[in-house]
């Protein structure tokens, strides 16, 4: 007898890298994602190509390696592009001050803004890390846009009761702190315990 039981569809993720600084998050994200099985669509804008140079060894070429799918974020047409597209959701890390605005008003002028248009408008999970500091009004008044329109921002603040001996312990914790948002069964280390 043949087990007719559907299988699950492979859960989809939307990570947008964009110009700010924090790229070791970008590749955190993405490892942790595909540990877990999740399938990965990635768009890097222009300007995190040219800041990715003056942080890190990274590359553009490492991070795409990292994807299961890689767009260009001039694409408007590509499938992240469109709320048809399901997936549970988009994460923006490093989220730039710039990038941040045109989500929060909405402006769509390229793939990332608009997948996370889409993501906001299908009521799926949108997670920022805005990295920038310190913050002006604007900054702080596009925060609050894009909480009341269901994102989430997410800055990438170090926490030290897990006791972190580096700079990638660090870095792993917000990252999967980000991807515990989206209720994934992943490793957070110093998560509490009920005793």
């Amino acid at each position: 007898m043949t087990d007719t039981t559907p299988v699950p569809a492979r859960k989809h993720i939307i990570v947008g890298v964009t110009g700010a600084s924090g790229f070791g998050y970008s590749a955190t994200v993405l490892e942790i994602l595909h540990d877990l099985g999740i399938e990965t669509h990635l768009v890097i804008s222009r300007s995190a190509m040219l800041a990715m140079g003056h942080e890190t060894s990274l590359t553009v070429h490492d991070l795409k390696a990292l994807a299961d799918h890689t767009y260009d974020n001039r694409d408007i047409a590509a499938p992240v592009a469109s709320g048809s597209f399901r997936t549970a959701g988009m994460i923006v890390v490093p989220c730039s001050a710039k990038t941040l605005a045109e989500i929060a008003t909405g402006l769509g002028g390229n793939l990332i803004s608009r997948a996370a248009d889409v993501v906001l408008k299908e009521r799926r999970r949108l997670v920022v890390m805005f990295r920038e500091t310190p913050l002006h009004l604007g900054h702080c008044r596009n925060m609050v846009q894009l909480t009341e329109m269901g994102g989430i921002v997410m800055p990438p603040v170090p926490a030290f009761y897990p006791r972190p001996q580096s700079i990638s312990d660090i870095i792993y914790h917000t990252s999967a702190r980000i991807i515990d948002l989206f209720d994934l069964p992943v490793d957070l280390p110093g998560r509490w315990k009920e005793h």
